[in-house]
C-alpha cells in the first residue's frame, strides 16, 4: 500500500524518505502549499529536521536563547566552528551569530557561565529531560542486540514485519557499549574483511590472521577492496559528511604541496549538493556537468598549459543519468598532474565494482543499499594505500579525524548491513527486468542504467566478475505529460533516497533542481525524468507493475 503524503517511508520514526506519491505533490511540496506542508510528519534528512531534534531545539532556546534567535544543532564543537566560520565568511555583516557549548556535567556544581569571547561559548549540563533517566527521552539498555542469528524469515513480508517490529520494539534502545564494536565490525565489512554471515560478537573475534581466510569465505568471487585495512576506513554520521571531509583533506593537503589554494574539479552531473559544498568551500570548482570524454579533452588542455586543481570528484556511476567517467584516463592525469581522486561510488556499491584502483579516496552514503531498511543514516571514507598521496592523507585524517557517528546509529548500521551482499545481487536482477521492460515502450524516450548508455564500457571496465549494474535506474518520456502519469500510475512508494530493500521512486531533477531546471536542462538533464531504485520484491510482481504503469497512460 501506498503511503500518504506527508507519511514517513517506511513506517518508523526515523525513517529516512517520506511519501509524495503524486506528481502534483513534489510539486506542492517544492511550492510550499500548504496541504502538502501540513501533512508531513517527517522528510528527507538533508532537508527536514528530526521531530525529536527540533523538540531539543525548543528546549536550547527556551533556556538560552534571545528573541528571536534560532538554532542549529551539531554533534560536536568542531562541526559548530566549522558552520560559524562559514556565517562569518559569507556573510560578514551578519551579527549576532554565537555558539553555545552543552556538555553533561558529572559533578553537581553550577554550569558554567559565558565565556568573554566573541561568540559567547556556553557549557552547560543541557536539558534534563535529554539526560539518561528523564522521564520522556530516557533510554534502557538490554544487554544484548536482539538475536536475530542470521535466521532468514519465509517471504518477503514476514521479513518486513520482523524488521518493523524489531524497530519498534527496540528501536534506538540499544546497548550503547557496543557501537564501538559495531563501528569496527562495519568497517571490516567495508574493507572486505568480514563475511555476510557473522554475529557481532563473533565479527569482532577475528585477528589479524584471519582476514585472508574470511576474505576468501565472502559470498562473492573475489574480495571487493582487496588489501585495505580497516585502519584505513572511517565512519561519518552520512555521505555527505564523508564528502565534505574529503574535499577538507584534499585542499589542505594541495596547499601544503603547493602553497596555495586550488580549486576542485566536479566531472559528471552529481547529486547537488556535492557540487554545492566544491563550490563553497573553498576555492570554488570547475564544473564538467556533461562528464563526457570532450570534457576529458578540455581538462587536459588546461593542465598542459599550466593549470592546476586541488583534486577531482565524480560519481561512479552518477546521479540520476547513470554515466560512468573514464576512470583510467583520469587517474592517468591525476598521477601526471598531481591532484587527488574522490570517487562516490554509492550507485555501484562495492559488490558491483571496484574503483579502488584508480581513486586516492572512494566515498560512500552506507544510508542508502548498504543498510537498505531506510531507518538509519551513515556514511563511509576509504583510503587507498596504493595511492602516491596516501601517507599525506592518512597523516591527515590520524589527526583530524573526528568520530562523530552517534553510537546507536552505528549499531543499526550493523544489523542493517549483515546481508548487504545477497539484497544486492537480488536488486541487480530486478533492475535489468525493469529495465528490459521499459524498453519495449513506444513511449518512452531514454532508459538511463549503467548497462544501456554509452559510458558502458567504462563500467564494464570496473566490474567485478559476477558484479551487476545495480539498483537504480532513470526514464524519460517523449511526452512530459506521460512521464507525471507513468509516476503516478507505479503502484510503488514515491519519495526521495535510494538503495531501500523495497522498490522507491522520485521525479528527481524536480525536487532536487526546482529552482533551476532550465539549467539541469542545459546539461541534458531532463526535468521531466523519473528515477527508480530498485528493491527486492518478486521480480514478476514488479514486471507486471511497470506494465501496468505504462498500460494506463491516456
Amino acid at each position: 500500500m501506498i503511503a500518504p503524503v506527508g507519511q514517513p517511508v517506511p513506517d518508523t520514526p526515523h525513517a529516512v524518505s517520506v511519501s509524495l506519491p503524486t506528481w502534483k505533490a513534489n510539486v506542492g511540496y517544492e511550492e510550499g502549499e500548504d496541504w502538502v506542508i501540513s501533512a508531513m510528519q517527517t522528510g528527507y534528512p538533508r532537508f527536514f529536521v528530526h521531530l525529536t531534534i527540533q523538540e531539543l531545539e525548543r528546549e536550547v532556546l527556551s533556556q538560552y536563547g534571545k528573541e528571536g534567535e534560532r538554532v542549529t544543532l551539531f554533534p560536536s564543537r568542531r562541526a559548530a566552528r566549522r558552520c560559524y566560520d562559514f556565517f562569518r565568511d559569507k556573510r560578514p555583516e551578519l551579527d549576532g551569530v554565537r555558539l553555545l557549548h552543552l556538555e553533561p556535567d558529572d559533578s553537581k556544581g553550577k554550569a558554567v557561565g559565558p565565556q568573554n569571547s566573541s561568540h559567547h561559548d556556553l557549557f552547560s549540563k543541557g536539558p534534563k529531560r535529554y539526560q539518561r533517566g528523564a522521564s520522556q527521552h530516557s533510554f534502557s539498555y538490554p544487554d544484548e542486540l536482539p538475536a536475530t542469528n542470521g535466521a532468514k524469515t519465509n517471504g518477503h513480508a514476514e521479513s518486513q514485519d520482523f524488521a518493523q517490529f524489531v524497530e519498534e520494539r527496540f528501536g534506538r534502545n540499544l546497548n550503547a557499549q557496543l557501537a564501538t564494536k559495531a563501528k569496527l565490525a562495519v568497517r571490516r565489512r567495508i574493507a572486505g574483511c568480514l563475511t555476510t554471515n557473522v554475529e557481532l560478537e563473533d565479527g569482532l573475534e577475528a585477528s589479524n590472521s584471519d582476514q585472508k581466510q574470511e576474505e576468501q569465505q565472502l559470498d562473492v568471487p573475489e574480495a571487493r577492496l582487496r588489501n585495505v585495512s580497516e585502519s584505513d576506513v572511517y565512519l561519518y554520521p552520512t555521505g555527505m559528511s564523508s564528502i565534505f571531509e574529503a574535499h577538507q583533506s584534499a585542499m589542505a593537503i594541495s596547499q601544503k604541496r603547493t602553497g596555495q589554494r586550488l580549486r576542485s574539479i566536479c566531472f559528471g552531473f552529481p547529486y547537488i549538493d556535492t557540487l554545492k559544498v566544491l563550490e563553497k568551500w573553498g576555492p570554488g570548482a570547475l564544473f564538467y556537468g556533461k562528464g563526457v570524454e570532450e570534457d576529458l579533452d578540455d581538462l587536459e588542455r588546461r593542465l598542459e598549459s599550466g593549470e592546476r586543481f586541488a583534486s577531482l570528484f565524480t560519481e561512479f556511476p552518477s546521479n540520476p543519468l547513470l554515466r560512468s567517467p573514464d576512470l583510467a584516463r583520469i587517474r592517468q592525469l591525476a598521477d601526471k598532474y598531481d591532484f587527488a581522486v574522490v570517487i562516490d561510488e554509492t550507485v555501484g556499491n562495492y559488490i558491483n565494482i571496484n574503483v579502488l584502483p584508480y581513486a586516492d579516496i572512494i566515498v560512500s552514503s552506507l544510508t542508502k543499499i548498504f543498510s537498505g531498511d531506510s531507518n538509519v543514516m551513515g556514511g563511509s571514507l576509504v583510503l587507498n594505500s596504493k595511492s602516491n598521496l596516501y601517507s599525506d592523507f592518512k597523516q591527515q585524517f590520524d589527526q583530524q579525524y573526528e568520530d562523530d557517528y552517534w553510537a546507536v546509529d552505528a549499531i543499526f548500521m550493523e544489523r542493517n548491513s549483515r546481508d548487504y551482499i545477497g539484497r544486492i545481487i537480488r536488486i541487480n536482477t530486478n533492475a535489468e527486468i525493469m529495465t528490459n521492460e521499459l524498453q519495449k515502450s513506444s513511449l518512452v524516450k531514454e532508459v538511463y542504467y549503467p548497462a544501456l548508455v554509452p559510458s558502458r564500457k567504462y563500467y564494464d571496465a570496473c566490474k567485478t566478475t559476477d558484479g551487476g549494474y545495480g539498483g537504480l535506474f532513470s526514464v524519460t518520456f517523449h511526452n512530459p505529460e506521460h512521464a507525471h502519469q507513468f509516476f503516478d500510475n507505479l503502484q510503488i512508494q514515491k519519495g526521495p533516497s535510494l538503495g531501500t530493500n523495497f522498490t522507491l521512486s522520485c521525479p528527481f531533477v524536480l525536487i532536487a533542481h526546482y529552482n533551476e531546471l532550465d539549467w539541469a536542462r542545459s546539461m541534458g538533464v531532463d526535468p521531466d525524468l523519473v528515477r527508480v531504485s530498485v528493491g527486492l520484491e518478486n521480480a514478476e510482481e514488479l514486471k507486471r507493475i511497470c506494465r501496468n504503469a505504462l498500460v494506463d497512460i491516456q
